[in-house]
C-alpha cells in the first residue's frame, strides 16, 4: 500500500475539544511518526504539529475529523516524495 508523509498543523482555540482530539490521535496512532505540542497561554491556544506516514485516504480522514471539532483548525502539507 502506498503511503505519503504529511504534516498536520493544528490550532486548538477551544480546550473543550482537547479530549476528542486526543481520542482521534490515539485512534490513528499507528500512522503517527512524531508529534509536538506547544501551549500558548498568553494567546489562549495550543499549536500541535503531527507528522504522519499513511495512505492518502487515512490522512484526509484524520484531517477532516480534526477540522470538524469546535474551536480547532487544521492544515495539511504533503511531502513531494510519493512512495
Amino acid at each position: 500500500m502506498d503511503t505519503r508523509i504529511a504534516l498536520l498543523g493544528i490550532f486548538v482555540e477551544d480546550r473543550d475539544s482537547t479530549p476528542r482530539l486526543q481520542e482521534l490521535l490515539h485512534e490513528y496512532g499507528e500512522y503517527i511518526v512524531g508529534r509536538m505540542g506547544i501551549p500558548n497561554a498568553r494567546k489562549g491556544l495550543s499549536v500541535i504539529s503531527i507528522v504522519i506516514d499513511a495512505p492518502q485516504d487515512v490522512i484526509s480522514a484524520l484531517s477532516g475529523k480534526i477540522g470538524m471539532l469546535p474551536g480547532v483548525s487544521v492544515q495539511t502539507m504533503y511531502s513531494k516524495i510519493d512512495k
